[in-house]
Parts: C-alpha cells; structure tokens; sequence
C-alpha cells in the first residue's frame, strides 16, 4: 500500500496494489512519512475506501479542525453501533458523526445546550438505535470527560439511523419519496394551507413523515396500542383526527398499511401542531 497524500501524522490518502483509492488510518501511520512511501499495515486501525471523488477532501477538511482523539472515538462508537444493529453503516457517518460529537463537544464546554424536539419519538421508535447512542455518550464521558445532555442521545441516534445502508435502495427511496409528498398534500388539500417550507414547524413534519414512512415500508410499527392516549388526542383534535383518517385510508388503500393506535395518536399531534402553526403564521 503506498501513500499519494499524507493529510497528518495519522491519516493518508493511499492506493492498494489493485490500484484501489482509500484513505487509512492509524496512530503515527504515516509520521515522517511523504507521497510514494510504503504504509506499514500492520499499524493500520481504519480503512476507508473513498465512496466518493470529495470523501477525501472532506476529511481532510475535518481532520484539520478535529482532534485524534474524537475521530477514533467515533470509529469505536459506529463499530459498536454495527455490531448491535449487525448491520453496515455508510462510511460517511465517519465524518458527519465525528464532527457533530467534536461540536457538541464544544457546546457543552461553553456551556451552549441545544434541545432535540425529536427526543420523544426517536426514545420511542428507535428504541435500537437510542440505546446505541446512549451508550455512546457514556463512551465520549469516559474517554474525553465531558458529559453531554441526554438531548444528544437523540441527535446520534438519527446520525446512525441516516447511516443505515441497507435503507437506501432506489425502489424504496422512490416510495418513501411519493408517500411523503402525498400525505403531506393531504394534509395541506384537508386544511387548505400552503406550508411555509421553510419553518422549523415544516421541517419537523417533514422529518416526522419520513421516519414513520421508512418504518410503514419496513414492517416496523409500533404495537403499544394506547387506546388511552388515541382517545384523549382523538377528542382534543377532531380535525387532526379527520385528517388522519384520510391518511389512514390513503395507506390501506394504496400500500396496504395499517396504522396502529400510537401512530395514530401521534401522526394527530403532529398534523395539529404543523396546521394551527401554519395557520397562525397566516
């Protein structure tokens, strides 16, 4: 393996003996080392094999801003993420998990909180992923003694859930896609509305479609079946609750889904929030 740029003392960009580009990784790999020089490999902790023409770039970007220390805690939390999940994540979650822990990190130093508004329905249906993450936290107490908000729990759960390749089939991805667009115009077409599509209020909702989209395709409902709290939300927002309906019917009919009470409930809560505040901003 011989290197073709040295970002530091501990990452290169390298190219294998078939020709084949990646960016590796190691503890003092490639100190006093140049272009053209032959990489130990026993001393080699991480291998990237560029996915894209930019991922090397990108790193060296981040590697400039970041310490060791973080990226190789992050290597450490996304094996421990894919022996769990027994799954592969995409290897760009090095780089976007790396600096969010490096910048959150930075927040908890100055003293800078930031909330998750997706705390509760991360904790309640990615209930893997949230385990994961809280893990994770205790993983970045130990090793660089900063104890993070439990809010960022959530915020690595969905940079772990984002990573997940085997969601990202094209077929899928044009299905999650329409579904998205047509609730969302069932939605807006109920209420007569045109959403602000660039609210925090919209993005939520966007956010929220898109995760309860990829768990309806992929079987993974959630089966608490609160009869209580779809009551409670069904009388407080009877409009919410016609809307929903609608959406209810769309899916049986057109993908054969049944939702259940929870995410009944729950879709009623966010379509009520969106529409009052859409209404409201009007």
């Amino acid at each position: 393996m011989k290197i073709i740029k040295v970002f530091n003392n501990n990452v290169a960009l390298a190219k294998d003996s078939k020709q084949v580009e990646m960016v590796v990784m190691g503890k003092g790999l490639t100190f006093q080392k140049k272009a053209g020089d032959e990489i130990d490999e026993e001393n080699v902790q991480k291998i990237f094999v560029t996915p894209s023409k930019n991922f090397a770039s990108k790193l060296s970007d981040l590697l400039n801003e970041i310490p060791y220390e973080i990226m190789t805690l992050s290597k450490d939390i996304i094996e421990m993420a894919e022996n769990e999940l027994k799954t592969s994540l995409n290897d760009s979650l090095y780089l976007s998990l790396s600096d969010h822990i490096h910048f959150a990190i930075t927040r908890a130093k100055n003293d800078v909180p930031i909330k998750n508004a997706l705390m509760w329905e991360v904790k309640k249906f990615y209930k893997a992923e949230y385990q994961i993450s809280r893990t994770a936290l205790a993983m970045i107490k130990d090793r660089m003694n900063v104890e993070l908000p439990e809010d960022e729990i959530a915020s690595i759960a969905l940079h772990i859930f984002n990573a997940r390749q085997d969601q990202s089939g094209m077929e899928e991805t044009m299905t999650m896609t329409n579904m998205v667009k047509d609730v969302t115009n069932i939605v807006k077409y109920h209420y007569g509305i045109e959403f602000d599509e660039e609210s925090i209020n919209y993005s939520r909702f966007i956010t929220h479609l898109r995760y309860f989209a990829y768990r309806m395709l992929r079987g993974e409902v959630n089966n608490d079946l609160n009869d209580i709290l779809f009551e409670q939300v069904k009388q407080q927002y009877p409009e919410a609750y016609q809307c929903t309906s609608k959406v209810e019917l769309y899916l049986k009919n057109k993908y054969s889904m049944e939702m259940t009470k929870d995410e009944l409930a729950y879709f009623m809560i966010h379509i009520h929030r969106v529409s009052s505040r859409e209404k409201n901003n009007r």
